[in-house]
């Protein structure tokens, strides 16, 4: 075995990430979960559903003053000036805590889709970009999206996106349609990082751009809110956005034209990660119900926690979230020893399969908590939702399990 292999085996936190680990838990403990209720109750009262309620943003605001007051910010940055100099792997660990309680992720400035898009402004973004745009998302001041997923062709191969970028007279002019577009809902919202075709004549891998638009500019239209399973999300929403002759200076492009699949790479592998440890995080908790819930009904004359499999369902439990946790690990791992692109089979592999073995954990956690499992009284509706939604958000099932499997046949000389 190599020292690189061996080195991916490694999977311990560093000694100088734990205290803020510690710190992370003992925020969440004191400053989140106590206005968690509070703050969720509070949609039901608004009169737009589409904006905050005022006392909403004051809960949150003053989570995220005492987030900063602690030195807890940007955690999501992995060895730059602007984070912490965390690793993808410690970064992994704090992930899955913040995957416990929805709120936690904002009130550190940890919260998709802003910290894919920071951390692309901050790889490849010029001078005046992160001037302008990420200075205040670092600072948690505003909101951002991304704008890749559209309707008409299967995005899930990313050289399927059809909105056209057209250069004229020193202003890219932007014609298409996407949809299930992240947090361009949210009022605080000014900044997308647009996926379009710029160069529909060049090789299939340089044909596409990312380009920064504001969401305020003339011609882009939010039509609605997108709903999964019945739910449009907001005032975060998942939108679908027209964008007719939008124009933005030529400056608004990221790193050039036809680097947008060399941009995709800087985002998608850290940010899939991210995903994957908040998930097992919503893993933990779910399972932390089921056995409460077990433990504390009976049924025929037994706790629910001894009837038929029951108990062999939450070693079954534990079990897969300890496996997915080293598995995703080690992900993590590799993106810091072998970088995001070698890493990318480590990357496919997890979020082929923590998605689908969360949704089962949840499911499993509703179905012996009975008709309050799909009640509004337990979070697990809304937790088996995202985790489905996972399963279609950073590509499909079937996209990682093809890339795994390719590179599994390639080892034989069969691809």
């Amino acid at each position: 075995m190599s020292e690189s292999d061996q080195e991916l085996f490694n999977l311990a936190m560093s000694e100088d990430a734990q205290p803020l680990m510690y710190a992370v838990k003992k925020h969440i403990q004191e400053n989140v979960d106590p206005i968690s209720d509070e703050f969720f109750a509070l949609d039901k009262g608004k009169e737009d559903r589409w904006v905050w309620h005022p006392r909403q943003m004051e809960l949150l605001d003053g989570a995220k003053a005492k987030a900063k007051e602690s030195g807890l910010w940007n955690f999501f940055l992995p060895d730059a000036e602007t984070g912490e100099g965390l690793s993808n792997l410690d970064y992994a660990y704090i992930a899955a805590e913040l995957g416990k309680n929805p709120l936690a992720p904002e009130t550190l400035n940890c919260s998709a889709p802003d910290t894919g898009n920071m951390e692309v402004l901050e790889r490849v973004g010029t001078p005046a970009q992160k001037a302008k745009w990420l200075t205040p998302l670092l600072n948690g001041e505003i909101r951002s999206a991304y704008a890749m997923t559209e309707p008409s062709v299967a995005s899930s191969d990313a050289k399927n996106v059809s909105t056209r970028a057209v250069l004229e007279n020193g202003e890219w002019v932007i014609n298409g349609e996407k949809f299930y577009i992240s947090g361009a809902g949210d009022p605080r919202c000014k900044i997308m990082i647009v996926m379009v075709k710029t160069s529909p004549d060049a090789a299939s891998s340089k044909q596409q751009s990312q380009i920064l638009v504001p969401i305020d500019t003339p011609g882009v239209d939010i039509v609605e809110g997108m709903q999964f399973f019945g739910e449009d999300g907001a005032p975060h929403g998942h939108m679908r956005i027209i964008f007719d002759n939008v124009r933005v200076p030529e400056e608004n492009i990221l790193l050039g034209e036809g680097r947008g699949f060399e941009i995709s790479q800087v985002r998608l592998g850290p940010g899939r990660i991210h995903h994957c440890m908040r998930s097992i995080g919503q893993a933990e908790k779910a399972l932390e119900l089921m056995v409460k819930r077990a433990g504390s009904r009976e049924a025929f004359g037994k706790p629910i926690l001894k009837l038929g499999k029951n108990v062999e369902v939450i070693a079954r439990a534990r079990i897969e979230i300890d496996a997915m946790r080293l598995m995703v690990l080690q992900a993590a791992k590799a993106m810091d020893v072998l970088g995001n692109r070698e890493a990318r089979i480590y990357v496919s592999a997890v979020k082929a399969m923590v998605p689908e073995k969360v949704c089962q954990i949840i499911d499993q956690a509703i179905q012996i908590h009975g008709a309050t499992g799909v009640s509004q009284w337990t979070p697990l509706p809304s937790m088996y939702a995202m985790q489905r939604i996972l399963r279609l958000a950073d590509g499909p099932d079937e996209v990682h399990h093809m890339v795994v499997g390719r590179a599994e046949a390639q080892k034989h000389d069969c691809w």
